[in-house]
């Protein structure tokens, strides 16, 4: 099994969208316990790594380019209504194509958007924008905060499930920037 490793002060293993099996572990681990450490989670990983979506077309630089104009189009209009209505102010709205997060909230009021939220249902957008938003009342996670996003979109769990189930699945379109 093909597996690379980032060292780091975590014991973890990884699968990212596109199926590659990641090995976090001290630098102080030999190349024997990290191998004995991967064969006694096979199982975990076959399983994971089966889980994955069927793999879909990677993104052209012209489909990448696409998506973010789309994006500085919709996006802000959406946070100026929800800002709107949340009674919170902002910064800069920042379109970017992030691997990991799909949106995220600076305690300057700046805000950043994943261009791939274009290929996701508006209510999922929605969602995302709502979210981050609620972080200008709140930053944390907090039974306060949750309570501020459903305030806005009572169904906002089933946004959060779609990101989670389908998420991974948009991830895997970004291109590969080692490719380039």
């Amino acid at each position: 099994m093909e597996y690379r490793v980032l060292r780091s002060r975590r014991k973890t293993i990884e699968i990212t969208p596109r199926g590659d099996v990641l090995v976090r572990c001290p630098q102080r681990l030999s190349k024997r316990e990290i191998q004995h450490f991967v064969d006694s989670r096979r199982d975990w990983i076959l399983t994971h790594l089966n889980r994955l979506p069927p793999q879909a077309d990677i993104l052209s630089d012209a489909e990448m380019g696409e998506l973010a104009q789309q994006a500085k189009l919709v996006i802000p209009p959406k946070v100026r209504y929800y800002s709107g209505v949340l009674r919170v102010n902002y910064d800069r709205i920042t379109i970017r194509a992030q691997r990991t997060r799909w949106g995220s909230c600076s305690a300057a009021g700046n805000l950043n958007f994943n261009c791939l939220l274009m290929l996701a249902p508006e209510d999922v957008l929605d969602y995302v924008i709502v979210h981050e938003l609620c972080h200008r009342k709140e930053m944390n996670h907090s039974a306060r905060f949750w309570a501020e996003v459903e305030s806005i979109l009572p169904d906002y769990r089933q946004q959060r499930r779609w990101l989670r189930e389908h998420g991974s699945a948009l991830l895997a379109r970004l291109p590969d920037p080692a490719q380039k």
